[in-house]
């Protein structure tokens, strides 16, 4: 059950890493080698906090992997894929499909068996 909450909050990490980022992606500037560019990407908090967020994610999964099994502990990464789905309703409003909640209940029973 630990490494289950573990990885929850791993993938939580993740993933708001990645809503950051988009939030980011759509101050930034269009990509070029220019100082106007780098501005637009360094002065932007969100791209500072999806950094925040990958770093302290990415400590938590070393701690995962040196005290739990790694065929245990590595399936449950797609944890992420589940809580990215939510935040795609939740923060940028996208559908979603009959044919996606299927899948995401597929993941959530494949950890279950695979966290037991």
């Amino acid at each position: 059950m630990r490494l289950f909450l573990l990885a929850i909050l791993q993938s939580t990490l993740l993933v708001a890493g990645q809503v950051l980022l988009k939030f980011a992606l759509g101050r930034m500037l269009p990509f070029a080698m220019t100082a106007a560019f780098w501005r637009s990407v360094f002065a932007n908090w969100q791209f500072a906090a999806c950094g925040l967020c990958y770093g302290a994610g990415t400590i938590l999964w070393f701690h995962i992997i040196k005290n739990y099994p790694f065929s245990t502990a590595y399936p449950l990464v797609s944890l992420s894929y589940v809580l990215g789905m939510v935040a795609a309703i939740v923060f940028f409003h996208e559908p979603v499909s009959i044919a996606k909640w299927i899948g995401v209940l597929l993941i959530l029973a494949g950890c279950y068996l695979i966290s037991r």
